[in-house]
């Protein structure tokens, strides 16, 4: 796996991932960025709710559950000092579906956090990981 960050003006740089996709990162205007694109720790955060969310999907339709949608919300705090790592990280977990077995929604989310979910194992060296889910018909 691959990526690349290449500076384009100021503070903002195009990310570039092996897979072909490309995004853009910048600073707050108090670093001299311009707000043109994502922050690269809310990057992070948006792996962790991306990888997370891909496993409990999967876990659950190889189960067999009837899932129509799965929205996963993610906060994090950081330390007050450099390195401004994440703390603390809460996952909220809003699962909807047909009859879903709530066992087996809570089973998925742990074997992700525990086992599947590289980003929040990665996170969990440094952040306090704390869960919540909702499930909806």
């Amino acid at each position: 796996m691959k990526a690349r960050a290449k500076l384009i003006e100021g503070m903002a740089f195009m990310g570039e991932a092996g897979s072909g996709h490309a995004l853009v990162m910048d600073g707050s205007p108090e670093y001299g960025g311009r707000n043109l694109g994502f922050r690269p720790m809310e990057l992070i955060l948006l792996g962790v709710a991306g990888c997370t969310a891909f496993d409990v999907v999967n876990i659950l339709r190889k189960g067999r559950e009837d899932v129509a949608d799965c929205i996963v919300e993610v906060a994090g705090e950081r330390a007050g000092e450099d390195p401004k790592v994440f703390t603390k990280v809460h996952l909220v977990y809003r699962v909807k579906g047909k009859n879903l077995s709530p066992a087996k929604v809570e089973r998925a989310i742990k074997l992700s956090k525990e086992k599947y979910c590289s980003a929040s194992i990665m996170v969990a060296k440094t952040a306090e990981m704390t869960f919540e889910y909702h499930i909806e018909e």
